[in-house]
């Protein structure tokens, strides 16, 4: 049996382990769950899915039910800057030794089980947590739903946010198809939750053949805005005067409104006060989401990596930041739709910093050159050796009123947040 020292020792071992990087299938990780917990002990569980909005939706339950006074789990992914923030127990994330005494756990019963780095994670993150006395356990789904790691653990709420294009090698290229996986989240007489406000047919469809409670946003729940407050109702409830959630954009309401329902619908289980509602949406926080970070030249970090959270920034910049000079510090997968995102975004973004990234899976400065090329950006620079030198370009040519954005993908906003904890960054 394997077993390591460290943290790091254990997740670049998981990183050669699995011959596929993604390899969708749930046989192999269900028979090392029942192993690890043969009696099948959970906490209470809400299950979040969706292209876009997960993370906000998980953010908004951990806040909410921790004003309350609950204990609560929240498994999250990417990470941002370090792996343990996949894993929080009461907003503070795990310590590298609870996790590598997870990872021998998973270890000592898997056999000649091939488990991916994502695998490995899940189950850490359900053995960490069914070890913890949680209240609850927040899941997000990592990649579509029906045959994501997390969907070995029957969710009592399941919740999609909303549905996008993205990873469409694995999910399909359409929204109708990539609802019907992330819709295998759904379970028979369970809560299932959809924020998105045009939903594909094949989520309303699955949930008819599963026969889960659906709610659509819109139809059975839903919210109205005042000039600086707002009102959430579902049927006869309705909690009125709430304040503005601390994470911005419109779409900050849709998902504020469904994870309301979703703490609604195990109100009787886990009770909440109309306060921690209120007190949650003030105190929500999560890094890399339309997250600003004040200086000379102002910072605006996004995650958006797909057309549909790029479409959300530039809602979100033509409202806060109409007649600004915007430079964009840039980076994206390769597997994403970068002169589709280009497009979008090239009406309000004034010049293009290209930031080469070191992960494999990112586009390479000879394929961003040449989509460019082809792309309506006039301005757009290259020949930087990182993200450090691509963001000192674009500062450089900053004026008072500028906003500096750095967005595209996970990975970028990482390296400019490691970047500003060193202390490297001048803004």
């Amino acid at each position: 049996m394997m077993r390591f020292d460290t943290l790091r020792g254990w997740l670049d071992w998981q990183e050669s382990l699995h011959p596929l990087k993604i390899d969708l299938e749930l046989d192999r990780v269900a028979r090392v769950y029942d192993a690890l917990n043969p009696h099948g002990i959970k906490p209470l569980t809400i299950t979040v899915a969706g292209t876009n909005g997960k993370g906000s939706c998980v953010a908004y339950l951990e806040a909410i039910y921790r004003e309350q006074g609950y204990r609560v789990g929240a498994y999250t992914s990417p990470h941002i800057l370090r792996y343990n923030e996949r894993i929080k127990i009461n907003g503070e994330s795990v310590s590298d030794d609870l996790i590598c005494d997870a990872f021998a756990r998973i270890e000592a019963v898997r056999d000649n089980t091939s488990l991916s780095y994502f695998e490995f994670g899940t189950l850490a993150a359900l053995d960490i947590f069914r070890r913890a006395d949680l209240d609850i356990q927040l899941l997000e789904v990592g990649l579509g739903g029906r045959l994501d790691a997390v969907n070995i653990v029957d969710p009592d709420v399941s919740l999609i946010a909303a549905i996008g294009i993205d990873h469409v090698e694995w999910l399909g290229n359409t929204r109708e198809a990539i609802g019907l996986e992330k819709a295998g989240i759904f379970r028979a007489a369970i809560p299932a939750i959809i924020g998105d406000p045009e939903p594909p047919e094949s989520l309303a469809q699955t949930a008819l053949e599963k026969k889960a409670q659906l709610y659509c946003i819109g139809e059975d729940f839903g919210y109205s805005k005042q000039s600086l407050v707002w009102d959430w109702y579902s049927g006869e409830c309705r909690i009125g005067q709430l304040p503005e959630p601390a994470l911005k954009g419109e779409h900050q309401y849709r998902n504020a409104s469904s994870a309301i329902l979703a703490v609604m619908k195990l109100s009787d289980r886990l009770p909440v006060t109309e306060n921690s509602i209120r007190k949650g949406l003030q105190n929500v926080r999560l890094s890399g989401r339309f997250q600003l970070i004040e200086g000379k030249h102002p910072v605006l970090l996004d995650v958006g990596h797909n057309l549909q959270a790029v479409k959300t920034l530039v809602e979100y910049l033509n409202k806060n930041f109409s007649g600004k000079r915007i430079h964009a510090i840039f980076s994206m997968m390769k597997d994403k739709d970068i002169a589709g995102v280009l497009e979008i975004m090239n009406p309000v973004v004034y010049d293009w910093y290209f930031a080469p990234l070191t992960t494999y899976r990112a586009a390479s400065e000879s394929v961003m050159r040449d989509i460019f090329s082809r792309s309506p950006v006039s301005r757009a620079f290259f020949g930087f050796t990182g993200f450090a030198d691509a963001f000192a370009a674009a500062n450089k040519q900053s004026e008072a009123g500028d906003l500096l954005l750095v967005f595209g993908s996970f990975f970028l906003v990482s390296e400019c947040l490691f970047e500003f904890e060193k202390g490297e960054l001048t803004k």
